[in-house]
Order: structure tokens, then C-alpha cells, then sequence
């Protein structure tokens, strides 16, 4: 029973997690359809073309990484919680191989991506938050990008979740 609790505590933080990012999610912004989001035709096709290439599932593929995330949220030299985190990151098609490859300097620069985060803040209060999961998932695709020049296109956090300690 006593090992059973520390899981139900990350499932009901995974649950209030996704709770909390759905309730807090702003509202969509609106824009002309006739124009790009800068107010230009040239923006629009740009942005067509993006639509596009997202539309087509069948050239991309998403590769879980193998392990979780873990990151102690420390203050005042102590831990008080840790964020544990699955991700996954979208490749073209018939790429997935060259990821596991250097899935070990991924994750080495991830989990410092993680720690950074973490001291600067981002993983109190509203974690979830549009905002701070904004500035997380671009800091993630920057390094990403460092690593493997333009072989990952895009990093999605799958799961997060807090534990207290």
C-alpha cells in the first residue's frame, strides 16, 4: 500500500495538470482570413504552406523518447517538488532511426534545458500555463534545433506532472 501511494499522487497531478492547462488555455486569436497574421497576401501563402505541411500526417513521424524527465524544483537548498516529463519529438518520415542515434546528447541537453527552467521559475505556481509551456517548448526546439540542425521540426511535451515533497 505504501508504494502505492506515491503513483496515485502523479496520476491526480497529472489529471489536475491537464486540468488546470485546460482551464487556464487563453482564447484563440482571430484574424482576417484573407490576410497572413502581419496583414500581408505574402504572409498568407507562407502561412498556406505551413497549414499545408501540417495537414500532411504521412511525411512526419514522432518519436517518443525512451525515459521520462525528471527535474527537482529546488529553493533554498532544498527540493519541493519534482517535474517529471515525456516528450516527444516530430521528424520527417524515415528519420526516426538518426534520433535514437543521438538520443543520449538529447536528452543531456534537455534535462539542462529542464534545469534552467526550473531555477528561473518556471515550474511554480501555474506551470501549465500557455505562456511558460510557450517559453519551455521553444527553448526545447532551440536546443533541439543546436543539436540536430533542422532534423526535428517540432518538441511536444506529452505528459507533466508535479509531485511535492
Amino acid at each position: 500500500m505504501g508504494k502505492l501511494i506515491p503513483i496515485i499522487m502523479v496520476v491526480l497531478g497529472v489529471a489536475g495538470g491537464v486540468g488546470a492547462g485546460l482551464m487556464l488555455r487563453p482564447a484563440p486569436e482571430e484574424h482576417d482570413a484573407a490576410l497572413g497574421p502581419c496583414g500581408d497576401v505574402e504572409s498568407q501563402a507562407h502561412a498556406s504552406k505551413e497549414e499545408t505541411e501540417a495537414e500532411e500526417p504521412s511525411t512526419l513521424e514522432y518519436v517518443k523518447l525512451n525515459n521520462q524527465f525528471v527535474v527537482p524544483v529546488v529553493t533554498a537548498n532544498r527540493v519541493d517538488a519534482l517535474i517529471v516529463v515525456s516528450l516527444s519529438v516530430e521528424v520527417a518520415e524515415g528519420r526516426k532511426e538518426e534520433i535514437y542515434a543521438r538520443e543520449p546528447k538529447l536528452r543531456d541537453a534537455f534535462l539542462q534545458v529542464f534545469f534552467d527552467h526550473a531555477n528561473n521559475g518556471g515550474f511554480k505556481g501555474t506551470f501549465t500555463n500557455s505562456n511558460n509551456m510557450d517559453i519551455l517548448r521553444r527553448a526545447l526546439l532551440e536546443t533541439a534545433h543546436d543539436i540536430t540542425s533542422d532534423l526535428i521540426s517540432d518538441v511536444l511535451i506529452m505528459d507533466i506532472a508535479r509531485q511535492d515533497v
